[in-house]
């Protein structure tokens, strides 16, 4: 096959993909925590066409070999951490992180997954009337520093500090109920990015070593969180929009090199005939 065909291909294969993963993060560029996904290339394959002997006559001014490639390829999707902006809601279970750490959600599957997605609510206790929980948007309910549903007086109004220190308040007075986990990533490649703002950690990793709190970690590199706040996503729409412009341009560009390959290779086989 034409290399030129072949180039042109697996370079189509990659943009598409490019395309998908910009198209993912557009979607989401109004989901609460939300961090944007980048794409890394490289060459597919490289090699070094020698030339013939007769090539060599003299007078000629052919290079002895030159780099054959045959396009590129996307070979990692990278999530790029950065804080989103804050934005005041007003909201009392609304939650928003500062710094590097992320909430313990629980799934009804059992499922433990982290976010940075602070858009809480509080759900009734199915099997107490007078407890409620803490949940996601998903319905996930939020973890404290000891992996444990956090329960509270379904009747309650909460207060939550810097630290996820949360008071609840009722008529019958106020009572500390315990704190959520703000929990670090050790290592960032370990966490797996699942729809929207959840991640969940990579199969075989321990939790208790790939996650810690971030209150045991110095001063300087400790998270806090602001109630009433939530952090928007990461994601700059007026730039994944106009970097979505220039990749379908590349894909268009290339979708005319793979025309021109297959004309040549036609003419070729004509002149044969």
């Amino acid at each position: 096959m034409n290399n030129t065909v072949i180039s042109a291909m697996v370079s189509m294969s990659g943009i598409q993909q490019r395309l998908d993963l910009l198209a993912d993060n557009i979607a989401n560029s109004n989901t609460v925590g939300y961090k944007r996904k980048e794409a890394n290339f490289e060459d597919t394959l490289t090699r070094v066409q020698n030339q013939t002997s007769d090539l060599n006559l003299p007078g000629r001014a052919t290079p002895s070999g030159f780099t054959l490639g045959f396009g590129s390829r996307m070979s990692q999707v990278t999530v790029n951490y950065a804080q989103g902006s804050i934005q005041e809601t007003g909201n009392m279970t609304d939650l928003a992180i500062q710094g590097n750490a992320m909430f313990s959600v629980l799934s009804p599957e059992g499922i433990v997954a982290y976010t940075r997605g602070g858009d809480f609510h509080i759900q009734p206790d199915p099997d107490d009337a007078e407890s409620a929980f803490l949940v996601n948007q998903l319905g996930y309910v939020v973890l404290n520093a000891e992996g444990e549903p956090i329960t509270f007086p379904s009747d309650a109004k909460l207060s939550i500090d810097a630290e996820g220190n949360i008071l609840a308040t009722n008529g019958e007075g106020t009572t500390e109920v315990g704190r959520i986990a703000l929990l670090t990533a050790e290592k960032p490649d370990v966490l797996v990015q699942k729809d929207g703002n959840l991640f969940v950690l990579a199969a075989g990793v321990d939790p208790a070593e790939a996650m810690v709190d971030s209150l045991t970690l110095p001063q300087e590199q400790r998270a806090s969180l602001r109630q009433g706040a939530l952090e928007a996503s990461n994601v700059d729409l007026t730039e994944a929009m106009a970097e979505m412009l220039q990749v379908q341009r590349a894909y268009q560009l290339t979708a005319r090199a793979l025309t021109s390959g297959e004309t040549m290779m036609g003419l070729a086989n004509n002149l044969r005939g």
